[in-house]
């Protein structure tokens, strides 16, 4: 009976020491600590993490990052992170294009124009609201029919006569019913005659958004080029993604002419990436490269043509490249040294990623602390539809809102935090060392009395 006892008593110590082992996370624990500011109805609220408090997490996936009451107890939090839109299968459609006339005269900023159509929206036919003579009118743009397209339009693609190279910059604007129009920005397409080979740029990047009709407008005086196709790739998102957030220029090392090297803080899912130009009538043709390590090989993730150059004094730059969105810790630029290069000055580059959002449950008094900077912190974040019940969309927006202290500067824990650490890890020894020898005790203990022999009654 007696060693029953002490195989028991053994065995609720030992659960004694598993559970003390799994103390919870302090704030003591992470290299940074960053205030937090709350606004708005609770009890959740939304933080969108600035980049170069990222930047500050050990790992990769943000496993180490907490939030803390002023008690330093943590809060139950989710993560709302997408490295890149969710989308179904894209699908580019051939679409009827109708030109705009206006006189050479005219001071109106889009022609007026008298427009037939059928019962289902589709254009039939598009004439300048007033006669205009012969040779007195100019081509100021284009209208596309794109009411066969339910789908959100992603990218205009584009081409053009031959007896128009050079570079073409037009204004996008999108209308569902041909009289109310909503400005979607500028779009530039180019042809170019490069080193004996043709450069071209037929595609231009839309929002994102649904329309029935798009509209090309070229600026005043300048007549547009004669179209012969136009296209229009659309595809449904399933969920919108967040946007995108730049990070601070990176200066590059280069080992060998038209060859330029980044090293980014830590491995990102990169989706864009700007490269300065600051040379005028800088023009060149790249490809990107990345990797995680640098044991590994590079993988090819973009190429494209990066220009500066001055028209009608003005200058037209396409220095931005499309990445895939893949994980990498390296970036590569080859450039073409055919174009003349980037010059003697590295370019530095800049790059984007998808903005981060952290719901967190406040639980506890304020104020709360953003805690980040952990190699061996565990993940701890829920799903968001667990931390907030009944979770939709809609919800996310009216939340509650939290924001980082101090300009979204990155506050380093001080060294008086620094010696506290070190002062509870000695602790922590302690303990284990008194732990371990306890057992070894009750074990030597148990080991005794198994081997005395029993007692006769």
């Amino acid at each position: 009976m007696s060693q029953k006892l002490s195989l028991g008593w053994l065995g609720t110590v030992a659960l004694g020491v598993t559970l003390s082992c799994s103390a919870q996370e302090k704030p003591a624990e992470f290299s940074s600590l960053v205030p937090l500011s709350i606004s708005g109805e609770g009890p959740w609220y939304r933080l969108e993490l600035p980049l170069n408090v990222q930047l500050n997490a050990r790992q990769t996936d943000l496993a180490d990052v907490r939030v803390f009451n002023a008690a330093g107890e943590p809060q139950a939090y989710a993560l709302a992170r997408e490295s890149a839109p969710t989308s179904e299968k894209r699908v580019l459609t051939d679409v009827k294009w109708f030109p705009l006339y206006a006189s050479a005269d005219s001071t109106e900023r889009a022609p007026s124009v008298k427009v037939q159509s059928s019962a289902n929206g589709t254009l039939v036919e598009v004439q300048p609201s007033s006669q205009l003579e012969v040779g007195e009118e100019v081509l100021r743009g284009w209208l596309l029919d794109a009411s066969g397209i339910k789908a959100p339009l992603q990218q205009l693609v584009l081409d053009w006569t031959s007896e128009r190279d050079g570079f073409q910059r037009f204004t996008i604007e999108a209308s569902d019913d041909l009289q109310h129009w909503q400005s979607w920005g500028e779009g530039q397409v180019a042809r170019l005659t490069f080193a004996d080979e043709r450069v071209e740029q037929h595609e231009v990047g839309l929002p994102g958004q649904s329309a029935r009709y798009l509209r090309l407008l070229w600026s005043a005086g300048q007549a547009a080029p004669i179209l012969t196709a136009a296209q229009l790739e659309s595809a449904s998102r399933r969920s919108l993604p967040l946007p995108l957030v730049w990070s601070q220029p990176l200066g590059a090392s280069s080992t060998k002419a038209g060859e330029y090297i980044w090293q980014l803080p830590t491995a990102l899912n990169v989706e864009r990436i700007q490269v300065s130009l600051d040379q005028a009538n800088s023009l060149a043709p790249v490809t990107v490269s990345g990797r995680r390590d640098s044991s590994l090989p590079w993988q090819p993730l973009s190429s494209g043509l990066l220009y500066r150059l001055t028209q009608s004094g003005q200058d037209v730059l396409q220095n931005e490249l499309q990445l895939s969105g893949q994980t990498v810790q390296q970036l590569k630029l080859v450039v073409d040294e055919r174009g003349g290069g980037l010059g003697a000055q590295a370019p530095t580059l800049t790059f984007a990623v998808r903005a981060t959002q952290l719901v967190f449950l406040a639980r506890g008094a304020g104020p709360y602390t953003l805690a980040l900077g952990s190699a061996t912190a565990k993940a701890a974040n829920l799903p968001l539809s667990t931390l907030i019940p009944d979770y939709s969309a809609q919800q996310l927006a009216a939340l509650g809102k939290a924001a980082v202290d101090g300009g979204a500067v990155v506050a380093p824990m001080s060294t008086v935090t620094t010696a506290a650490t070190a002062a509870t890890n000695w602790k922590k020894f302690g303990l284990w060392a008194v732990l371990l020898l306890s057992v070894l005790f009750l074990a030597a203990m148990a080991f005794s009395l198994l081997r005395k022999p029993p007692t006769n009654s």
